[in-house]
């Protein structure tokens, strides 16, 4: 299927050194395979941490996990990347 996209100059010129004028579209497809895989990655790991309750847990009490829960939230680390995406879907 053909798609037409927009483009930067800077971002083609970088491109075509990279990989030449003729190989674009593979090098394309295969970047975006590549972030589709790495997105449902994110989403199987989110998913799997919604189900994880905050509290109730045996190991609550013990103080040695004190600073793992000092250490700041989990949820949402995804947010904290580049170019993420969840912050897009919200």
């Amino acid at each position: 299927m053909r798609l037409h996209i927009v483009l930067d100059d800077d971002l083609v010129a970088d491109l075509d050194r990279r990989v030449g004028r003729r190989q674009r579209s593979s090098f394309l497809a295969e970047l975006i395979r590549r972030g589709l895989e790495d997105e449902r990655r994110w989403d199987d790991i989110e998913s799997a941490l919604s189900g994880i309750p905050d509290t109730g847990h045996e190991w609550d009490e013990d103080r040695r996990a004190g600073s793992v829960h000092s250490a700041g939230e989990t949820r949402g680390v995804r947010d904290r990347w580049p170019g993420s995406s969840s912050t897009r879907r919200s």
